[in-house]
């Protein structure tokens, strides 16, 4: 988990960035492929800040550990409950700001949370994963995606986190790349039949598509953003699930806490 942040540091983040004033009519497409893109930045500027300092991780591992990678994106979601949802910036808290209590362990950190005094509007997970070994994290990252929504929404019937229903979100970058759009070089032999979804060789792309998906259609969360974002800036940004846009996501997000009593 990365180190605290405040609203006010996420935003200047990104603040310099011209899209952050543009017409909000039909600019969240826009944001959001910039957001994308911004990820890729700051990476390199983490790896070359590493590097510079001496780090020991510095390198593939240094881009991942420096954190605030993802802050681009986070700032749209920030932007979106002050200037949209008319929640002040006081309400929101990131990374160890954002720790909710748990059913199973005594506390879960999301990446976003907000509140409205005793009561937890909306939580989020931000995640990314990037090569070359994209085999190394998917296990953790399903787990930890279904462990971190079954032991809050246990604590949620609980009424640890007020009477109201708050919404949960999950947003996945993967990088576009032939190591996660590739078919599986062998196929699944558990003890019993592999679930159809998962034969034919599925890609990392296909499953963590699949996982993104499940966690919406269960109930686990209310929404799933799942994009593939390539690391040269002359590919394009895609979102190959129509059921798992960034549009749809803000939309499910904007209904429920303009709906839900309490929030």
């Amino acid at each position: 988990m990365f180190e605290a942040r405040s609203v006010e540091s996420c935003a200047g983040f990104v603040r310099p960035t011209r899209w952050l004033h543009a017409d909000r009519g039909g600019a969240m497409d826009g944001k959001f492929e910039l957001a994308v893109r911004k990820y890729w930045e700051t990476r390199e500027q983490q790896t070359a800040r590493q590097i510079a300092e001496g780090k020991q991780d510095a390198g593939l591992r240094g881009a991942v550990t420096g954190g605030a990678h993802l802050d681009a994106l986070t700032q749209l979601i920030v932007e979106h409950f002050v200037d949209v949802l008319g929640y002040p910036a006081s309400s929101i808290s990131l990374g160890k700001k954002a720790e909710l209590p748990g059913y199973y362990r005594p506390t879960k950190q999301w990446d976003l949370i907000v509140k409205n005094g005793t009561q937890l509007v909306a939580a989020i997970e931000f995640k990314s994963q990037s090569g070359p070994s994209f085999g190394n994290n998917f296990n953790n990252r399903t787990e930890e995606a279904i462990g971190s929504a079954v032991d809050t929404q246990r604590a949620i019937s609980q009424g640890l986190m007020g009477d109201a229903r708050p919404w949960l979100g999950y947003v996945f970058l993967l990088e576009d790349a032939e190591g996660s759009t590739q078919s599986a070089k062998r196929d699944f032999k558990p003890s019993f039949k592999v679930d159809e979804a998962f034969e034919g060789r599925p890609s990392y792309a296909d499953r963590y598509q699949v996982l993104c998906r499940r966690l919406v259609e269960d109930e686990l969360y209310d929404a799933a953003c799942f994009v593939l974002a390539p690391k040269y800036p002359e590919r394009p940004i895609s979102q190959p699930d129509p059921q798992l846009t960034f549009a749809g996501f803000i939309e499910s997000l904007t209904k429920h806490v303009r709906k839900e009593p309490g929030l």
